[in-house]
């Protein structure tokens, strides 16, 4: 190829275009990235270059491009809240409801009865107290918005804040909570050690401070010698010196008993305290997220004493942090599940309560359509998304040997994408975390696998 055989940035957007099919982008993308190829090429040639494909130039930054968009993909990772891929999925008419909202006006901040504005949030208000038992709630983005909101309103500014140094976490994306308290410029008081904090060590402060914060460790377990304030136990010390005391739980296990599912408790919940419980042991205010064990869709909740509650509403951050109304619509049929006593029959909760027998039928159709040589092997669930930190729940998976990297990525590249486990020279595909209807999609991309991968 020589210069005057490049071709023109619109021929070879068109070229692209088609390459990059079923996906697409917006032709003005299409066309960046076309003019910039032939640029490539053109200096290439210059240089000395034998040859330059401006479409082989162009296509792999598109496809790149391509695969930033938002999209569905079916999770085959067996992680029921994989925070990579949106966490805990809504309910059916949790999504339509949001979709309503969000395609149209909605009464958002309307009193239909009256005509008059209204409150934002007080249907969300009524549910958190049905189902926790609490005075009232409040709901903002995420958990880390509403721990913030609730330094910055019940502390503030130099106010003093009591922590164990055991809980003083990091979690994705190096959020730390140090950093976050700064930001609320409430000032940190440590108290115990890394791994072993007692009832004297708040003690020894609690004169002092303003505000009592306990924080689950959602994401690690401390093993060996360690130990730890229960929730009652620190309550009543906080209330006895008329201090309150917060306590983020974080993954939003609404009640330790469950009784939502058919039976005890699962195991794997062992050690996750409930929101419920939290409360009834003194907890003057308790944080948690929408988007884990509650299994609805980002938010963070805070529930708890009315007077904190409106004094974290009424708050200037809280209107920073506030949720827009097709959340607020999402939040609100996954909280009338639980009040109706269906919570059983939200994604997550569904997911994890299925049975050995159920999904290695399932396996066995998958793989007998899919055509690939495969095994049907025990493995592991994980609840994800930093919930009951080394839990697991068994589960069968299948297991297709030789198969690695290059059948990864291949399945990643169907449409929808397929997500499984790579695990050194074998692929794993875990269907507790895919909707049964989904399960031809799954077959159908392993079709596409060849010896080779």
């Amino acid at each position: 190829m020589d210069l005057r055989d490049l071709p023109s940035v619109d021929g070879l957007a068109t070229d692209v275009a088609t390459a990059l099919q079923p996906r697409t982008l917006p032709p003005a993308l299409v066309v960046a990235i076309a003019r910039d190829a032939i640029d490539e090429a053109r200096r290439q040639l210059l240089a000395g270059a034998d040859d330059a494909d401006p479409l082989a130039l162009a296509l792999p930054g598109a496809q790149r491009l391509a695969s930033l968009r938002p999209g569905r993909v079916i999770n085959a990772t067996g992680v029921l809240l994989h925070t990579n891929l949106g966490r805990a999925p809504i309910a059916p008419d949790a999504a339509s409801l949001s979709s309503d909202v969000a395609g149209g006006y909605a009464n958002v901040e309307f009193q239909l009865a009256t005509g008059a504005r209204g409150s934002r949030g007080q249907y969300l208000d009524m549910l958190l107290r049905s189902v926790t038992g609490a005075d009232a709630g409040l709901v903002v983005n995420n958990n880390a918005g509403a721990l913030l909101l609730a330094l910055a309103a019940l502390a503030g500014p130099g106010r003093a804040v009591a922590v164990s140094r055991g809980e003083l976490i990091e979690i994705g994306g190096s959020f730390r909570l140090p950093d976050l308290m700064a930001s609320s410029a409430a000032q940190l008081v440590e108290v115990g050690t890394t791994n072993r904090t007692r009832l004297t060590d708040y003690a020894k402060v609690i004169e002092s401070v303003d505000l009592v914060l306990k924080v689950h460790p959602s994401n690690y377990r401390i093993e060996g010698f360690s130990e730890e304030v229960g929730y009652g136990s620190l309550a009543s010390l906080a209330a006895e010196h008329g201090v309150p005391m917060v306590a983020d739980v974080g993954s939003g296990l609404l009640d330790t008993r469950t009784p939502w599912l058919d039976g005890p408790p699962p195991g794997w919940l062992s050690g996750e305290p409930g929101v419920r419980q939290t409360l009834d042991e003194g907890a003057d205010v308790v944080l948690f997220s929408g988007d884990k064990l509650l299994g609805g869709p980002q938010a963070g909740i805070a529930v708890g004493r009315a007077d904190l509650i409106e004094k974290m509403a009424g708050h200037p951050m809280a209107r920073a942090l506030r949720i827009d109304g097709s959340t607020q619509a999402a939040l609100a049929v996954t909280l009338e599940a639980y009040a109706s006593g269906k919570a059983s029959e939200l994604p997550f909760w569904a997911m994890a309560s299925l049975g050995d027998v159920s999904l290695r039928g399932r396996l066995a159709s998958v793989l007998a359509e899919s055509g690939v040589e495969g095994e049907i092997v025990v493995a592991e669930s994980i609840p994800g998304a930093g919930s009951v930190p080394g839990e697991t729940i068994a589960s069968p998976a299948l297991k297709l040997p030789g198969h690695g990297d290059a059948a990864w990525e291949r399945l990643i590249a169907a449409d929808p994408p397929v997500v499984g486990r790579r695990r050194a020279d074998a692929l794993f595909l875990d269907l507790r975390t895919v909707a049964p209807d989904d399960d031809p999609l799954v077959a159908a991309a392993l079709r596409q696998l060849t010896p080779r991968d």
